[in-house]
């Protein structure tokens, strides 16, 4: 018998564990980046006939709600709510509606500002296309044909890829399409640190690029390799793509296809829950021309021909039967999957959506907390991005202009105003509840009240005039220096002084010995 046959005859339980053989897993991606591109912009369009094309043309969505192909005998009103392009319109408008701008103050660059509309337009077509898309990136570029400024051009991030370096951005490759001899073309806009390439291309093979009459003009450029001229944009990372950005619309296809099931779920049993007509033969609805039995309508004249009974006391009546629509159990199930498509992205009383008028004013704000955070994510990304295009866009003309040193980069904040914040009425009551307890001044109590809706001048005016009402009276104290300087003045004047006395004891010294002689001198002559 073995050594190890009796120790398991000596242990009773034996426990032997095996490790686990490694497994290959292999699973295929439904879309690559352009095509996820493509769905995202669908659903931002929100066009039920434009979604049904779409979903029809994959093959793994047949399951889909959008994708199921109807019986030719039943057919069902798709609708969409329109949901993610509501989620998305709203979202931008809390963000660009309270943009206050930049503190860059330089005309060159409120020019180029002026002319391209970056505060309003292009801000706004940023903001949406990098939250359908995912990222983007914004180009410069000059044409003395068209402005004397710089050009600046938003490309979503369908139409860009992104090339790294050891986790480091290098190059930002534009690309777009265009037609000559009803062939199409794709011209790639390599934009890199200090130089600018143009390549056009043919059924992926590379062509002369004054083979498009209209690109014949371009050349490749270089400059200071201290910059690239191209500022990228996303608000996530994405985590199917590396290093692209992530869609707003990720992980929530499925909810949107549910929301819009059960919306057109509801709609079918509305319309199948009219009231149904059962009409004797004899009393059918007839044309009036040529008597003619009128045919029903499913949508507005629904009714159901039953034969004429013969019984010797039937009466000839028409019935009419309804339905029970079960709307509480539609609406729970709407109510259920429209949180899960609101959950992580924006709360629904932002978008309007059940906002029940007695909840005060605290309670609203806690609603809105999703909100805030998604609107926080932009901002901070918006925060960085906007004082990036600025510098670059100085940058640019610097070197434009072939100067021999570019301008350092500018320390540029940009604002935006509060969303959500308590009503006027709950400030003055916080802030004064703080400056009676002591803990706050009448320069932070301004300041706190009325933050960027006033100017800095204007807080100061209002200082001043409150203190002025309060009686309090600022009296300048003076510096140290001040103080030896009036320490010292003070010391000459006595020191004066003390010369002054002493001169003058020794002036009556002098009196004294004199007059003292002057008796001597008559006595001696007296005797």
């Amino acid at each position: 018998m073995k050594l190890g046959d009796k120790l398991r005859e000596m242990v009773k339980s034996w426990l032997n564990i095996r490790p686990a053989q490694g497994q290959a897993f292999i699973i295929n991606e439904d879309m690559d980046h352009q095509a996820s591109c493509i769905r995202n912009q669908i659903w931002y369009r929100g066009d039920s006939h434009e979604l049904s094309e779409f979903y029809g043309q994959l093959p793994y969505a047949a399951d889909t709600f959008w994708g199921a192909t109807q019986t030719a005998d039943i057919r069902i009103k798709k609708s969409h709510t329109g949901l993610p392009k509501l989620i998305i319109k709203t979202l931008v408008n809390t963000v660009v509606t309270d943009y206050s701008g930049d503190d860059a103050s330089d005309d060159y660059w409120e020019e180029v500002k002026k002319e391209n509309k970056f505060d309003t337009k292009m801000l706004k077509k940023i903001v949406i296309d990098t939250l359908v898309f995912g990222d983007g990136a914004l180009k410069i570029n000059y044409d003395p044909n068209i402005s004397d400024v710089a050009i600046l051009e938003w490309v979503d991030g369908s139409k860009v890829d992104f090339k790294y370096q050891r986790g480091r951005l290098t190059d930002i490759i534009f690309k777009s399409y265009h037609e000559q001899n009803n062939k199409v073309y794709l011209l790639e806009e390599d934009y890199g640190y200090g130089y600018i390439t143009y390549k056009l291309y043919y059924n992926e093979k590379e062509v002369n690029i004054k083979t498009v009459d209209e690109l014949k003009n371009l050349q490749d450029v270089k400059f200071d390799k201290e910059t690239i001229w191209a500022i990228p944009i996303m608000f996530n990372e994405s985590s199917k793509f590396v290093g692209r950005g992530e869609s707003i619309f990720d992980g929530k296809y499925d909810s949107f296809d549910s929301i819009d099931e059960i919306t057109s779920q509801w709609l079918e049993a509305v319309r199948n829950g009219r009231a149904v007509k059962y009409i004797p033969e004899d009393l059918l609805p007839k044309d009036a021309e040529t008597g003619e039995v009128l045919m029903a309508n499913p949508f507005d004249n629904k009714f159901i021909k039953t034969q004429t009974s013969m019984n010797e006391n039937t009466q000839n009546k028409i019935d009419v039967e309804q339905p029970e629509i079960p709307t509480d159990q539609y609406l729970q199930s709407y109510i259920t999957f429209l949180d899960l498509c609101l959950q992580g992205i924006i709360s629904p009383s932002t978008l309007g959506i059940d906002n029940k008028k007695l909840d005060n004013a605290e309670a609203q704000r806690e609603k809105e907390k999703t909100t805030l955070y998604t609107r926080g994510t932009i901002i901070d990304t918006l925060s960085e991005f906007i004082p990036a295009v600025i510098n670059t866009v100085l940058k640019a003309n610097a070197q434009m202009n072939n100067e021999s040193t570019l301008p350092e980069d500018k320390d540029i904040s940009v604002k935006f105003g509060e969303y959500a914040n308590p009503s006027f009425e709950a400030q003055i009551e916080t802030i004064s509840k703080g400056k009676t307890g002591g803990i706050m001044s009448i320069e932070a109590s301004v300041d706190e009240l009325y933050g960027d809706s006033k100017t800095e001048e204007w807080k100061t005016q209002e200082v001043q005039r409150l203190k002025a009402e309060q009686g309090i009276i600022e009296e300048n104290i003076p510096a140290i220096n001040e103080e030896l300087d009036i320490n010292e003045v003070d010391t000459e004047e006595n020191s004066d002084n003390t010369n002054n006395a002493d001169n003058t004891k020794k002036t009556e010294n002098t009196d004294n010995t004199e007059n003292k002689e002057t008796d001597k001198q008559e006595k001696v002559l007296n005797e």
